[in-house]
């Protein structure tokens, strides 16, 4: 379905061009790392907007990291905690294991917001249309921890968007009141990565390199 991020934020960038009428400095970029940085920087430029990141962590079950139980993000050092009861009660997981989570994975978030933005100030959110971008949702538990984090700097609209999404995710945001936007919604879909011909981790250097680039102002012509 897409070559590579990069490919897909270009085409998702078209797309969201043609979708979100404003422009520059009325909308901000923010980026889910890693790979969704890849992904939001042609959006950025295809908005002509500034690009900054939010980051989600996922909370991972007990003896098994790789399942999610919720997610967290920081509003202003506020943290937004998304849970999922069901899970929640279906592994017998207890409030203290999910507190201690959400801790280790604050400290996670801390750590890369000083690695990602080298000191500089998060980009201002409030009355711009907010735009997270990340290279796919399966469930949307990250997202929705994003999305609930950046609705608290009182944007203007906030919108998530993906290249490939479940239609079920998709239904699910919409009962929500949540605008997910989605270019293709395949069923089944299994993971996110299916769906990309290179799938490949994306580093820290990687992410610094375009953030820094984003940062950078045009050349003068």
């Amino acid at each position: 379905m897409f070559t590579d991020r990069g490919e897909a934020g270009a085409r998702l960038g078209e797309f969201l061009a043609r979708l979100i009428p404003a422009r520059g400095d009325e909308v901000v970029v923010l980026a889910i790392p890693r790979g969704g940085v890849i992904v939001a920087d042609p959006v950025a430029r295809a908005l002509q907007a500034p690009m900054d990141v939010i980051m989600p962590r996922k909370l991972g079950a007990p003896d098994n990291p790789e399942l999610a139980i919720g997610a967290v993000a920081l509003a202003d050092g506020e943290e937004i905690t998304v849970l999922d009861e069901e899970s929640l009660a279906w592994l017998r997981v207890d409030a203290a294991y999910v507190a201690a989570e959400a801790e280790r994975q604050r400290r996670e978030i801390q750590r890369r917001e000083e690695l990602y933005r080298q000191g500089r100030p998060a980009l201002p959110v409030a009355g711009r249309t907010a735009v997270l971008v990340d290279d796919g949702v399966a469930t949307g538990l990250t997202a929705r921890a994003a999305l609930a984090a950046v609705s608290r700097r009182r944007p203007r609209e906030v919108v998530l968007a993906v290249p490939v999404a479940p239609p079920e995710t998709v239904r699910e945001f919409e009962r929500l009141g949540l605008r997910l936007i989605a270019l293709e919604t395949p069923s089944p879909f299994g993971a996110v990565g299916r769906f990309y011909d290179d799938f490949r981790p994306i580093e820290d250097d990687e992410v610094l390199a375009v953030l820094g680039a984003a940062r950078r102002p045009p050349a003068a012509s």
